[in-house]
Order: C-alpha cells, then structure tokens, then sequence
C-alpha cells in the first residue's frame, strides 16, 4: 500500500473535505495526539464550515523523538477517528485531517522558527507540551539556538515578530495554552514576563505584548487515546493506505477559552458547530470538570473495585455502583456547582455516556493512583460546600472517603511498596509516600481510630477533617460496616 498523502487521495477519487492550500494562521507548539485529535481537528473542521481557512504550523516541542519524517511524508495529512457514545448512540467518526502545513525543528533549525515570525497571516499561538512545559528557566539566554524552554522560545519568537511588525496594529498574536496546569495562559505570560526582564529587551517590547497580544487560559477536555496499535494494520488494510499518524480519541470534546468577546467571532469555533465556549472566566468550567468528571471518578473508584470490578465501563452497568455514582453526582456534586444548571446536567449526562464508551478500556487501578492527592481537589470541596449549604453531609461522598480508606487497607509492603487485598488477590496502592507509610502503621487498628488518625492528618487534606460536623463519625460507622459485611453490602445501604 502506499503512504497517505494527497497523491494517495487522489488515486483513490477521495471525494471528502481536503484544504490543500491556505495560508499559515496557527503557529503549535506540540506534534503529539491531543492537539492532533482536538485543537488541529477543531480547525480542520472550521476550515471546512466556516471558512477559516488557516493552517497550522507544528513546532517539535522536545530535541528527540519528533514526528518530522512522517508528516513530511504524509504531506500533513493524518486520520483520525473519534469514537464513543453521543445522544444515546454509538458514534464512530473517521475524517482526514488536512489542517497542518509545514513542520519546524528548532533543534535542527532554530532560524526556520524566527523566520516564521515574518509571516502576516500568523494569527495565533497554540501550545501544549505538558505540565512541565511552562516552567521558567532562567539558565535560557536570548542567544541560544535553540533556547531550552518552551517559554524562552515563546519570548524570543514574539520579540522577533515584535522586530518586523511592532509598529503595525493588528499584528499581534492570541496566545491559546492547552497545558493541563491552573490559569495556563496567566503561568506562561508571567514566564514571558520573567525573560524579558532577565534578557533587558526593550521597554517598547514589553508595550507591543501588553497592547497587541492575548494570553489566554483554557480549559481542554477530550481523552484521546492516540495510535491504534492493536487496530492499526486494520485500519490502513480498510482505508487502502498506510497511515503512520493515525490518531483516536473519543467523541465528546469540549474547549473553554478564557477571552473578551471579540475572539468568539474572529475564532469561528462555533459559527462551525464545535463545543469550543469563550468566557470571561474559565474556572466555573474548570470547577464542573474537575467536580463532576475527575470527581466522580475519585469517588467511585475505591468502592468500585472493591466491589470486583476493573474498569470504568462495567461500572456504568453494575446496578449499585452506577446507582452511587449517580446520586453523587447529580444530588450532591451538581448542587454546589456555580453554573447555570441546565449546562451542569448536560455535562454530567455526558459524562455518564464517556464512562460507557466501548472503546476505552480505563481501568479503576489506574485512575486509583495518588488517589488522596486527587480525592482531596477533587471532592473535598464538594463536600464541604454542600455541609455548609444543605446543612447535612453528602452521603455519597461521605461513603467514598470510607471506600477510600478501606482500599488503603494494606495487607503487606515489599520493597516500599503497599498492596492491598481483594477477593484473595493482591493489587498495589501506589500514592506519596508519607501516605503509603501512614497506612502501613495504621491500618490494622479499629475502624473509628484509623478513621480519626486518618481526617486529622492535615499534611494528607490540608487541614483536619474531623472539625466537619458528624464526618468522623459517619465515615468510622461505614467503614465498620464495610469490614464487617463487604463493600457491595455496604454501597446499598447508601444508595
């Protein structure tokens, strides 16, 4: 078979959307799977519908392991499916993308990416290269080619676009970070910031950034679950060609780009029917994330598994773990949620449709890791928000921290490592270490001790939670219950 390119497309009558040729409007830090699946197939798609008619250009964001040779090959083009369950059926999306154009190595050559500068159509700056990737590093200087950070090289590209268009309005660049850290855009501004005055460019420069460009937060949520390998050789047998950079996520998606107003209507995100929101504010959407998907994940999952089962889908059709996730969510997360409700239910309906997707496999040990880092962002505050509205614990949320701390349970530790036990076989509790050495002293003492030891730990919330009215109690009389009669036992009496 050949390669896929737009030759290959064409020997096949390929009669679906291509761009081949527009001008470069995205600038992207970042080559891999999740840009690929969401922020270039969201241009692919507002090429296609409402005249964007912009491509991107890819930035290798690391000095090894880059993609170069095969975009270069493909011409740029990749397929991409996006798979799962929308409105109650089973949807499965094959589209070629055919949004990227060019690919830069600042390793090899750094002048290729200054020089991309120059370019009058450039409109936007798109990054996403990991929660490392906006850190200040201050051993970066103006000279290097290139500079290490992805900061560093972000400041020295816009001092050298400031060089060729500082005087001419409108030349600016909106600046969208996709990292998965708080306020994004805000964190790589200020690193910006940090070099300019490290480097002493010049006073007009610092001008130029405050009145002609737009650093923006946002907020990214698709899984993306990248390269088929297992499929891989069957989905090129059935497109007839070989595609190097096939690339899977599912179907849900949705962006939120913190911006004034005017960018809803120069980005026309949604003029093309995308789940791409520009707010004022991102955190109230961040909060629903982080409160109704992450949260209802932490919540379940130790229950969940104790209950016997592995992964995320086979809860959504397990009658009590279902049930309990439910009620979390909808009677006691939503609730406490500072969104308009009907948005909060049809995320939350959503993301019940997610967890039900056949083509993700999530396994609940995996989402299980560091599980007291996140069950504390994650539904603590939930928890206490609602005490203090309602008046009353969430019962849901209040059994989780049970669940929780029976997962914990540590049977025995080898090496530094702590497992557990389920139904006669071992599994590994993977968290910080203070946490793995708290449970590895405690755990063998009665269900209203440990529970005692366990809320007053503030180094593990922050605080002591034993000074929120009836948990201790609530969460040492469930706890005894789980070990007395099992957790599926347990559940029931919640739900």
């Amino acid at each position: 078979m050949n390669i896929l390119n737009y030759k290959t497309l064409e020997e096949q009558g390929y009669t679906e959307y291509l761009l081949r040729n527009a001008p470069v409007r995205v600038l992207q830090f970042g080559e891999g799977n999740f840009l690929r699946a969401f922020v270039d197939y969201f241009v692919d798609v507002a090429n296609e519908k409402a005249g964007f008619n912009g491509k991107v250009t890819l930035v290798q964001p690391i000095p090894n392991g880059g993609l170069e040779d095969y975009f270069n090959k493909q011409e740029g083009l990749y397929t991409l499916y996006l798979r799962g369950y929308e409105n109650g059926e089973a949807v499965n999306i094959k589209r070629v993308i055919s949004a990227i154009d060019g690919y830069i190595n600042p390793y090899t050559n750094f002048q290729a990416l200054l020089d991309s500068a120059k370019n009058p159509d450039l409109r936007y700056i798109v990054s996403n290269t990991t929660e490392a990737g906006i850190v200040y590093d201050g051993s970066c200087a103006y000279g290097d080619k290139p500079t290490v950070s992805f900061p560093a090289k972000l400041t020295r590209f816009l001092h050298e676009r400031w060089k060729i268009f500082g005087s001419t309005k409108g030349k600016g660049l909106v600046v969208l970070s996709c990292e998965l850290i708080d306020n994004n855009g805000k964190e790589l501004a200020a690193c910006v910031q940090k070099h300019l005055r490290d480097w002493e460019l010049e006073p007009e420069f610092m001008q130029w950034l405050n009145d002609e460009c737009l650093f923006c937060s946002t907020l990214v949520d698709r899984i993306v679950t990248g390269y088929p390998r297992g499929e891989a050789e069957k989905l090129n047998n059935e497109n007839g060609y070989i595609d190097n950079l096939l690339d899977t996520g599912e179907v849900f998606g949705l962006w939120v780009i913190e911006g004034p107003e005017w960018l809803e209507s120069e980005l026309p995100f949604s003029k093309a029917g995308l789940p791409v929101k520009v707010v004022k504010d991102h955190t109230p959407y961040k909060k629903q994330k982080v409160r109704i998907l992450n949260g209802a994940h932490t919540s379940m999952v130790p229950a969940a598994y104790l209950c016997g089962q592995n992964i995320v889908r086979d809860c959504m059709y397990d009658e009590d773990i279902s049930a309990f996730m439910k009620k979390a969510v909808w009677e006691e997360i939503i609730p406490v949620v500072p969104l308009p409700l009907n948005e909060l239910e049809a995320f939350a309906a959503a993301v019940e449709e997610r967890f039900k997707n056949p083509f993700i496999d999530h396994e609940l040990l995996s989402i299980a890791l560091n599980t007291t880092s996140k069950w504390r962002a994650r539904v603590l505050p939930s928890l206490k928000e609602y005490t203090v509205q309602k008046g009353a614990l969430p019962s849901c949320l209040a059994f989780s921290l049970a669940a929780y701390i029976a997962f914990y349970n540590c049977a025995r530790t080898e090496n530094g490592k702590m497992f557990g036990v389920r139904n006669g076989v071992e599994y590994e509790i993977q968290d910080d270490s203070f946490v793995i050495d708290f449970f590895t002293a405690n755990s063998g003492k009665d269900a209203a001790e440990l529970t005692k030891l366990t809320l007053s730990n503030i180094q593990m919330w922050g605080e002591d939670l034993t000074a929120i009215p009836c948990l201790e109690a609530q969460v040492a009389e469930t706890l005894a219950a789980i070990r007395q009669k099992g957790m599926r036992a347990s559940i029931k009496q919640v739900i």
